[in-house]
């Protein structure tokens, strides 16, 4: 049996990665440059305490070097990010150069990045900038040696930055659909981060063809524990009001609080203060291994056991992944942030409104994700505004496991078609020109060994009164188109490819893929559980990761493809 390639190994014996993304490819083209709009005004501030300047990568000829420096370091002598600076300045809202003098953006930029990079925290991060082995790295900063920031100062560059972000004038309106009433989210300004990291890795040619051409993207939530510690499950909005407040515990029939003491007099004393954004939310954890046997059943004693999962109080990101099929590597293109209680149908169905605005040139072709997006709006969404197809696992519904119902509607638990008699339909492909899955039965009631889906009663099987049995349906039968909905007008369990199949099985392990890649990223930097305080902080905190693993990708792959060229 031939073992299956490792993605860096498909990576390195595939030409064109190797001859875009190497470093004798891209020695002529030094330094990268991130690309900010070039419009954009110079900050309001007319001198730092400190300086951002790209130091050049002469060093990188001399021979060990490589290996001696970090992904870090390295990304330092590859990318010129002194374009970043005005882009920083906005985001930070900065607009009088009134004030104290602040540090450079930029350099408290790449602090960050390499806090996180070094899974450090804040004054790990402080202490290891002033060493003597550090100095290298201090200067590329852009710090003079002994003026450093504080930790206060890296909290102030977080919070200005999370604070900043929501935009409610550029907010996404999503339509009402169903039973989703309309709404307005508002759009993230710290995604301009993200845009031109990936921009960056865009213009060097980092990215297959198939990637950008027929772009599949994976919409992921992830939950993130809070740093502050939970004290109440049913914690509300309102617990935060001035009293009198209503006890959110009590109506749950809870013993809560009567908010009635001076300890209550600002909030209910049962709510963290320092995030007060944070909720508690039960996660199932359906995508994990199965049901233990040992897992108690209902009973007399013990009515309703424990329900599979766990409590978790804090924070959820969203996040849109770019996959690249080709070369086998995956990175965000949008993100949001906000209480673990956020819809994910609603978050992830705004980010992908914004793909035609903040990628115009990336041409969409599949969306894929888990069950938590197979709702009516999102599902339309993806038909009728992206023009993509749908690959999203299907959410399942009670009506389901009564099989005498398929027949009435016309399809089975799993959106396959199934006809009057009760044998399922097969896929003849999909038609991208008419956007639509033609389906067809094959007469499969004359085979001797088929089985249908469904045995009706007082039926006979293989039943003589089919009309598609005649010579004139051969050997098609008869055919359905199934395109936004079926006929019945409900796309629940509508799918552009049959679930399982293999075109299915093309596209959805990818997808998980993509979602446990950046889930192992969060982890090894140690951001499942948040860090810091407040939304606002961490709002920033997970903008910066999102895009810093993007850098570290651009990094990854270029050392990959130099080992493959032998220099």
């Amino acid at each position: 049996m031939v073992e299956a390639l490792t993605p860096t190994q498909t990576r390195q014996q595939h030409p064109e990665f190797v001859t875009h993304c190497s470093y004798t490819a891209l020695r002529p083209q030094l330094p990268l440059r991130w690309p900010a709009p070039p419009d954009l005004p110079a900050g309001p501030k007319r001198r730092y305490r400190s300086h951002y300047a790209y130091l050049g990568a002469a060093d990188l000829d001399m021979p060990g070097v490589w290996e001696e420096l970090t992904d870090f370091e390295l990304l330092l002598r590859l990318v010129d990010f002194s374009p970043l600076r005005p882009v920083l300045t906005q985001l930070l809202g900065w607009t009088s150069a009134k004030g104290w003098t602040p540090f450079d953006p930029v350099s408290l930029f790449l602090l960050c990045g390499w806090q996180l990079t070094e899974k450090w925290n804040r004054g790990t991060t402080l202490k290891q900038l002033a060493k003597a082995r550090y100095a290298g790295v201090r200067q590329r900063l852009g710090f003079q040696e002994g003026v450093y920031p504080t930790e206060g100062g890296l909290r102030y560059f977080l919070t200005a930055l999370g604070q900043h972000s929501p935009d409610a004038i550029a907010a996404i309106s999503l339509p009402a659909y169903g039973d989703s009433p309309a709404l307005d989210l508002p759009t993230q300004r710290l995604n301009h981060l993200l845009l031109q990291a990936v921009a960056l890795l865009h213009a060097y040619g980092f990215f297959s063809a198939a990637a950008w051409n027929q772009a599949t993207v994976c919409p992921d939530g992830m939950l993130h524990p809070a740093a502050s510690h939970m004290r109440c499950t049913a914690l509300a909005d309102t617990c935060y009001q001035p009293p009198p407040r209503p006890c959110p515990a009590r109506d749950k029939e809870r013993r809560g609080c009567a908010c009635d003491t001076p300890a209550c007099a600002q909030v209910c004393r049962h709510a963290p203060v320092r995030d007060p954004a944070a909720r508690y939310v039960w996660y199932s954890g359906n995508n994990g291994p199965q049901p233990s046997p040992n897992t108690p059943v209902p009973s007399a004693a013990v009515p309703e056991p424990h329900p599979r999962g766990q409590g978790i109080y804090g924070y959820k990101s969203m996040a849109l992944r770019l996959i690249d099929p080709e070369y086998r590597f995956n990175v965000t293109l949008l993100d949001d942030f906000g209480p673990a209680t956020l819809t994910e149908a609603d978050y992830a169905t705004a980010l992908l409104l914004q793909l035609p605005t903040a990628y115009p040139d990336l041409h969409l072709d599949a969306v894929a994700g888990d069950a938590a997006y197979g709702y009516d709006r999102p599902l339309h969404i993806i038909y009728t505004r992206l023009h993509a197809r749908r690959f999203i696992d299907l959410r399942a519904h009670a009506c389901d496991r009564e099989p005498s119902g398929w027949v009435t509607r016309g399809y089975d638990a799993r959106g396959r078609p199934v006809c009057a008699f009760g044998y399922r339909f097969t896929a003849n492909g999909f038609d991208v020109a008419r956007r639509r899955t033609k389906w067809f039965c094959g007469q499969v009631c004359l085979r001797p060994d088929s089985q249908p889906a469904v045995m009706l009663p007082n039926v006979v099987y293989p039943p003589p009164e089919c009309p598609f049995r005649a010579a004139a349906h051969t050997p098609y039968g008869e055919v359905r188109n199934v395109a936004e909905t079926f006929p019945d007008g409900t796309l629940r369990l509508v799918r552009d490819a049959p679930v399982g199949g293999v075109v299915w099985q093309a596209y959805y392990p990818r997808a998980r893929n993509a979602v446990e890649s950046r889930n192992a990223v969060f982890e090894h930097w140690n951001l499942k559980r948040l860090p810091y305080y407040g939304l606002p902080r961490n709002r920033a905190l997970v903008a910066l990761a999102d895009t810093w693993d993007t850098l570290a990708t651009l990094v990854r792959l270029c050392r990959e493809a130099t080992a493959a060229t032998g220099t």
